[in-house]
Protein backbone atom coordinates (compact mmCIF):
# COMPACT_ATOMS: atom_id res chain seq x y z
CA UNK A 1 0.00 0.00 0.00
CA UNK A 2 1.23 2.94 -0.98
CA UNK A 3 2.52 6.37 1.80
CA UNK A 4 0.36 9.34 1.27
CA UNK A 5 3.59 11.55 1.90
CA UNK A 6 1.68 14.47 1.70
CA UNK A 7 -1.19 13.75 4.57
CA UNK A 8 1.87 12.35 6.44
CA UNK A 9 4.08 15.47 6.12
CA UNK A 10 0.92 17.08 7.32
CA UNK A 11 0.32 15.22 10.17
CA UNK A 12 4.05 14.97 11.47
CA UNK A 13 4.00 18.79 11.37
CA UNK A 14 7.28 20.66 13.47
CA UNK A 15 7.14 16.98 15.36
CA UNK A 16 10.02 16.45 13.74
CA UNK A 17 12.50 18.57 12.44
CA UNK A 18 12.51 19.70 8.89
CA UNK A 19 9.16 20.93 8.50
CA UNK A 20 8.29 23.11 5.13
CA UNK A 21 11.14 20.96 3.42
CA UNK A 22 9.91 18.07 1.06
CA UNK A 23 9.27 14.72 2.80
CA UNK A 24 10.24 11.63 0.83
CA UNK A 25 9.54 8.35 1.84
CA UNK A 26 11.54 4.75 0.13
CA UNK A 27 11.03 1.38 1.02
CA UNK A 28 13.53 -0.78 2.31
CA UNK A 29 13.49 -4.06 0.55
CA UNK A 30 10.99 -6.03 -1.37
CA UNK A 31 7.29 -6.66 -0.36
CA UNK A 32 6.94 -9.98 0.19
CA UNK A 33 3.21 -9.67 1.81
CA UNK A 34 4.14 -10.70 5.20
CA UNK A 35 6.96 -8.84 6.85
CA UNK A 36 6.53 -5.68 8.34
CA UNK A 37 7.07 -2.71 5.97
CA UNK A 38 9.85 -0.65 6.12
CA UNK A 39 10.43 3.04 5.16
CA UNK A 40 13.24 5.50 4.77
CA UNK A 41 11.37 8.65 5.92
CA UNK A 42 13.73 11.65 4.54
CA UNK A 43 13.15 15.43 5.15
CA UNK A 44 16.30 17.36 4.38
CA UNK A 45 19.28 16.43 6.14
CA UNK A 46 17.31 14.31 8.74
CA UNK A 47 16.52 10.58 8.17
CA UNK A 48 13.95 8.51 10.29
CA UNK A 49 12.55 5.41 10.03
CA UNK A 50 8.57 4.50 9.41
CA UNK A 51 7.38 0.91 10.71
CA UNK A 52 4.01 -0.78 9.18
CA UNK A 53 2.20 -3.97 9.06
CA UNK A 54 2.31 -6.03 5.87
CA UNK A 55 -0.88 -6.40 3.81
CA UNK A 56 -1.19 -9.87 5.39
CA UNK A 57 -0.51 -10.67 9.27
CA UNK A 58 1.73 -13.88 9.24
CA UNK A 59 -0.25 -14.83 12.81
CA UNK A 60 -2.55 -13.38 14.86
CA UNK A 61 -0.66 -10.80 17.89
CA UNK A 62 2.17 -10.15 15.20
CA UNK A 63 2.40 -6.98 13.57
CA UNK A 64 0.69 -4.86 16.67
CA UNK A 65 2.20 -1.61 15.96
CA UNK A 66 0.84 -0.42 19.43
CA UNK A 67 2.18 -3.25 21.40
CA UNK A 68 5.63 -2.53 19.52
CA UNK A 69 5.29 1.33 20.64
CA UNK A 70 4.84 0.45 23.87
CA UNK A 71 8.31 -1.71 24.42
CA UNK A 72 10.22 0.49 22.63
CA UNK A 73 8.96 3.50 25.22
CA UNK A 74 9.28 1.05 27.91
CA UNK A 75 13.32 0.27 27.14
CA UNK A 76 14.04 4.12 27.05
CA UNK A 77 16.83 4.21 30.16
CA UNK A 78 17.58 0.71 29.72
CA UNK A 79 20.84 -0.98 28.96
CA UNK A 80 18.83 -3.11 26.08
CA UNK A 81 19.74 -1.25 22.41
CA UNK A 82 16.93 -0.45 20.95
CA UNK A 83 15.52 2.33 18.56
CA UNK A 84 14.46 5.59 20.17
CA UNK A 85 10.56 5.59 18.94
CA UNK A 86 9.63 9.39 17.88
CA UNK A 87 5.84 9.21 16.58
CA UNK A 88 2.76 6.77 16.65
CA UNK A 89 0.53 6.88 14.34
CA UNK A 90 -3.28 6.59 15.41
CA UNK A 91 -5.35 3.66 13.46
CA UNK A 92 -7.63 6.60 11.72
CA UNK A 93 -4.33 8.46 11.02
CA UNK A 94 -2.65 9.87 7.63
CA UNK A 95 -1.94 6.30 6.39
CA UNK A 96 -5.46 4.61 7.34
CA UNK A 97 -3.48 2.34 10.15
CA UNK A 98 -1.49 2.18 12.73
CA UNK A 99 2.28 2.79 11.93
CA UNK A 100 5.52 4.18 14.22
CA UNK A 101 8.51 6.22 13.58
CA UNK A 102 11.58 5.60 14.81
CA UNK A 103 15.14 6.82 14.97
CA UNK A 104 17.47 5.73 12.01
CA UNK A 105 20.41 3.24 13.90
CA UNK A 106 23.38 3.24 12.65
CA UNK A 107 23.67 -0.71 12.07
CA UNK A 108 23.01 -3.57 9.73
CA UNK A 109 21.21 -7.26 10.19
CA UNK A 110 24.32 -9.40 10.37
CA UNK A 111 23.80 -12.20 7.87
CA UNK A 112 25.09 -13.50 4.94
CA UNK A 113 28.76 -12.46 4.57
CA UNK A 114 30.03 -9.88 7.00
CA UNK A 115 31.55 -6.88 6.36
CA UNK A 116 34.34 -5.22 8.27
CA UNK A 117 35.02 -5.32 10.96
CA UNK A 118 33.55 -8.79 11.62
CA UNK A 119 35.49 -10.29 8.77
CA UNK A 120 37.72 -12.06 11.37
CA UNK A 121 37.00 -14.55 13.79
CA UNK A 122 37.93 -12.80 16.94
CA UNK A 123 35.03 -10.09 16.06
CA UNK A 124 32.68 -12.44 14.84
CA UNK A 125 32.72 -14.43 18.54
CA UNK A 126 32.24 -10.75 20.07
CA UNK A 127 29.13 -10.16 17.92
CA UNK A 128 28.19 -13.60 18.83
CA UNK A 129 28.45 -12.85 22.61
CA UNK A 130 27.03 -9.09 22.28
CA UNK A 131 23.70 -10.89 20.68
CA UNK A 132 23.58 -13.31 24.06
CA UNK A 133 23.98 -10.48 26.27
CA UNK A 134 21.13 -8.35 24.67
CA UNK A 135 18.97 -10.80 25.98
CA UNK A 136 20.60 -11.05 29.03
CA UNK A 137 19.84 -7.18 29.37
CA UNK A 138 16.26 -7.86 28.18
CA UNK A 139 15.07 -10.19 31.14
CA UNK A 140 16.74 -8.06 33.70
CA UNK A 141 14.36 -5.11 32.66
CA UNK A 142 11.81 -4.34 35.51
CA UNK A 143 8.89 -4.64 33.50
CA UNK A 144 6.11 -3.61 36.02
CA UNK A 145 8.10 -0.13 37.14
CA UNK A 146 8.11 0.20 33.02
CA UNK A 147 4.73 0.66 32.67
CA UNK A 148 3.68 -2.99 30.89
CA UNK A 149 1.33 -4.45 33.42
CA UNK A 150 -1.52 -5.98 31.34
CA UNK A 151 1.45 -6.61 28.16
CA UNK A 152 1.38 -10.20 28.38
CA UNK A 153 -0.09 -12.91 30.74
CA UNK A 154 2.91 -14.82 32.60
CA UNK A 155 1.00 -17.08 34.77
CA UNK A 156 0.72 -20.37 32.85
CA UNK A 157 2.74 -19.09 29.90
CA UNK A 158 4.23 -22.73 28.89
CA UNK A 159 0.87 -24.45 29.74
CA UNK A 160 -1.06 -22.05 26.93
CA UNK A 161 1.59 -22.46 24.47
CA UNK A 162 1.64 -26.29 22.55
CA UNK A 163 -2.81 -25.82 22.98
CA UNK A 164 -2.46 -22.20 21.63
CA UNK A 165 -0.08 -22.73 18.49
CA UNK A 166 -2.02 -26.21 17.58
CA UNK A 167 -4.92 -24.45 17.33
CA UNK A 168 -3.77 -21.83 15.25
CA UNK A 169 -2.22 -24.77 12.86
CA UNK A 170 -5.69 -26.25 13.07
CA UNK A 171 -7.26 -22.96 11.53
CA UNK A 172 -5.45 -22.95 8.45
CA UNK A 173 -3.98 -26.57 8.00
CA UNK A 174 -4.45 -27.93 4.18
CA UNK A 175 -2.03 -30.95 4.47
CA UNK A 176 -0.51 -33.28 7.30
CA UNK A 177 2.99 -32.40 8.87
CA UNK A 178 5.26 -35.44 9.18
CA UNK A 179 6.32 -35.46 13.29
CA UNK A 180 3.88 -32.72 14.20
CA UNK A 181 1.74 -34.49 16.55
CA UNK A 182 4.44 -36.24 18.28
CA UNK A 183 6.49 -33.13 18.85
CA UNK A 184 3.34 -31.44 20.22
CA UNK A 185 2.99 -34.53 22.76
CA UNK A 186 6.23 -34.54 23.61
CA UNK A 187 6.18 -30.68 24.57
CA UNK A 188 3.18 -31.32 26.67
CA UNK A 189 4.52 -34.57 28.54
CA UNK A 190 7.96 -32.61 29.20
CA UNK A 191 6.90 -29.68 30.33
CA UNK A 192 8.98 -27.95 32.79
CA UNK A 193 8.24 -26.39 35.66
CA UNK A 194 7.62 -22.37 35.10
CA UNK A 195 10.76 -20.65 34.50
CA UNK A 196 11.11 -16.70 35.27
CA UNK A 197 9.01 -14.35 34.54
CA UNK A 198 10.56 -11.13 32.24
CA UNK A 199 9.84 -9.08 29.05
CA UNK A 200 10.32 -11.28 25.84
CA UNK A 201 11.41 -10.38 22.26
CA UNK A 202 9.20 -13.30 20.68
CA UNK A 203 11.46 -13.81 17.59
CA UNK A 204 15.12 -13.73 18.25
CA UNK A 205 17.24 -14.24 15.69
CA UNK A 206 20.45 -12.39 13.67
CA UNK A 207 18.05 -11.19 11.18
CA UNK A 208 16.39 -8.89 14.22
CA UNK A 209 19.21 -7.54 15.51
CA UNK A 210 21.59 -4.43 14.45
CA UNK A 211 25.17 -5.17 14.66
CA UNK A 212 27.16 -1.97 15.34
CA UNK A 213 29.59 -1.02 12.63
CA UNK A 214 31.92 0.17 15.52
CA UNK A 215 31.98 -1.38 18.63
CA UNK A 216 31.31 -5.65 17.88
CA UNK A 217 31.41 -6.10 21.75
CA UNK A 218 27.82 -4.41 22.17
CA UNK A 219 24.54 -4.17 19.47
CA UNK A 220 23.69 -1.40 17.45
CA UNK A 221 19.69 -2.31 18.25
CA UNK A 222 17.52 -5.33 18.56
CA UNK A 223 14.38 -4.37 16.02
CA UNK A 224 10.87 -6.11 15.48
CA UNK A 225 9.46 -5.58 18.54
CA UNK A 226 5.69 -6.18 17.47
CA UNK A 227 5.24 -9.66 19.38
CA UNK A 228 6.93 -8.84 22.15
CA UNK A 229 5.57 -9.86 25.98
CA UNK A 230 5.86 -10.56 28.91
CA UNK A 231 6.40 -14.35 29.67
CA UNK A 232 9.15 -16.49 30.12
CA UNK A 233 12.16 -15.03 28.76
CA UNK A 234 14.41 -18.65 28.15
CA UNK A 235 11.86 -19.04 25.10
CA UNK A 236 14.17 -16.28 23.45
CA UNK A 237 17.75 -18.37 24.21
CA UNK A 238 15.79 -21.14 23.04
CA UNK A 239 14.56 -19.32 19.59
CA UNK A 240 18.04 -17.91 19.23
CA UNK A 241 19.95 -21.55 19.43
CA UNK A 242 17.75 -23.40 17.55
CA UNK A 243 18.20 -21.84 14.74
CA UNK A 244 22.04 -21.63 15.48
CA UNK A 245 23.79 -23.59 13.31
CA UNK A 246 27.45 -25.36 14.08
CA UNK A 247 29.57 -26.55 11.44
CA UNK A 248 29.02 -29.77 9.99
CA UNK A 249 25.22 -29.01 10.30
CA UNK A 250 22.39 -28.20 7.71
CA UNK A 251 20.32 -24.75 9.26
CA UNK A 252 17.13 -25.32 10.65
CA UNK A 253 15.07 -23.62 8.55
CA UNK A 254 17.01 -24.73 5.42
CA UNK A 255 18.75 -20.82 5.27
CA UNK A 256 21.76 -19.75 6.43
CA UNK A 257 21.81 -16.96 8.87
CA UNK A 258 25.64 -16.41 8.42
CA UNK A 259 26.93 -17.58 5.18
CA UNK A 260 29.53 -20.81 6.27
CA UNK A 261 32.57 -18.75 4.97
CA UNK A 262 32.15 -16.58 7.75
CA UNK A 263 31.31 -18.86 11.12
CA UNK A 264 35.04 -19.32 12.18
CA UNK A 265 35.20 -17.95 15.41
CA UNK A 266 31.09 -17.99 16.14
CA UNK A 267 30.58 -19.96 19.07
CA UNK A 268 28.86 -23.43 19.77
CA UNK A 269 25.46 -23.70 21.06
CA UNK A 270 26.65 -24.88 24.24
CA UNK A 271 28.90 -21.27 24.32
CA UNK A 272 26.46 -19.37 24.23
CA UNK A 273 23.79 -20.97 26.51
CA UNK A 274 27.26 -20.92 29.27
CA UNK A 275 27.40 -17.04 28.61
CA UNK A 276 23.95 -16.86 29.18
CA UNK A 277 23.75 -18.75 32.20
CA UNK A 278 26.50 -17.01 34.10
CA UNK A 279 25.35 -13.62 32.95
CA UNK A 280 21.65 -14.21 33.98
CA UNK A 281 22.03 -16.98 37.02
CA UNK A 282 18.83 -18.50 35.50
CA UNK A 283 18.84 -22.45 35.11
CA UNK A 284 18.90 -23.51 31.77
CA UNK A 285 18.58 -27.78 32.44
CA UNK A 286 15.37 -27.19 30.73
CA UNK A 287 17.39 -25.44 27.79
CA UNK A 288 16.33 -28.40 25.35
CA UNK A 289 12.19 -28.06 25.75
CA UNK A 290 12.90 -24.12 24.98
CA UNK A 291 14.48 -25.06 21.84
CA UNK A 292 11.65 -27.89 20.66
CA UNK A 293 9.15 -25.23 21.85
CA UNK A 294 10.38 -22.35 19.59
CA UNK A 295 11.03 -24.48 16.65
CA UNK A 296 7.48 -26.02 16.82
CA UNK A 297 5.99 -22.45 17.18
CA UNK A 298 8.10 -20.78 13.87
CA UNK A 299 7.24 -24.49 11.83
CA UNK A 300 3.48 -23.11 13.06
CA UNK A 301 3.48 -19.68 11.65
CA UNK A 302 5.28 -20.83 8.80
CA UNK A 303 2.61 -23.48 8.08
CA UNK A 304 0.10 -20.06 7.61
CA UNK A 305 1.83 -18.79 4.46
CA UNK A 306 2.02 -22.68 2.95
CA UNK A 307 -1.97 -22.13 3.49
CA UNK A 308 -1.86 -19.03 2.07
CA UNK A 309 -0.08 -20.41 -1.51
CA UNK A 310 3.40 -20.23 -0.48
CA UNK A 311 3.95 -23.71 -1.00
CA UNK A 312 7.64 -23.08 -1.28
CA UNK A 313 8.03 -22.92 2.69
CA UNK A 314 6.81 -26.63 3.31
CA UNK A 315 10.27 -27.63 2.88
CA UNK A 316 11.01 -24.82 5.28
CA UNK A 317 8.17 -26.33 7.94
CA UNK A 318 9.00 -29.73 7.55
CA UNK A 319 13.02 -28.74 8.35
CA UNK A 320 11.40 -27.29 11.38
CA UNK A 321 9.85 -30.22 12.61
CA UNK A 322 12.71 -32.60 12.01
CA UNK A 323 14.79 -30.85 13.31
CA UNK A 324 12.53 -29.88 16.49
CA UNK A 325 11.83 -34.19 17.30
CA UNK A 326 15.53 -34.55 16.74
CA UNK A 327 16.25 -32.29 19.45
CA UNK A 328 13.84 -33.38 21.92
CA UNK A 329 15.34 -37.04 20.90
CA UNK A 330 18.73 -35.94 22.47
CA UNK A 331 20.34 -36.30 18.75
CA UNK A 332 20.76 -32.37 18.57
CA UNK A 333 22.81 -30.67 21.14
Amino acid sequence: MPIDVRALDDWIGDRLPGRGLPLRAERMGESTGVANALYWLRRGPHTWVLRRPPAVVNAPGASDMLREWRILTALEGTPVPHPAPLLLGAADGPLAGRFLIMEKVDGFNPVGKLPSPYNVPQRRTELAFAIVDALVELARVDWRARGLDGLGRPEGFLERQVPRWLRQCDGYRTRDIAGLDKVAAWLTDNRPAAGPTGLMHGDYSPYNVLASPADPRRLAAVVDWDTGTVGDPLLDIGHLLARWTEPGEQPAIGVWDIDPAHREGLPSRAELAQRYRERSGFDLDALPYYEVLALFKLAIILEGGVARGATERAVMVDRLIERAGAVAAGSVR
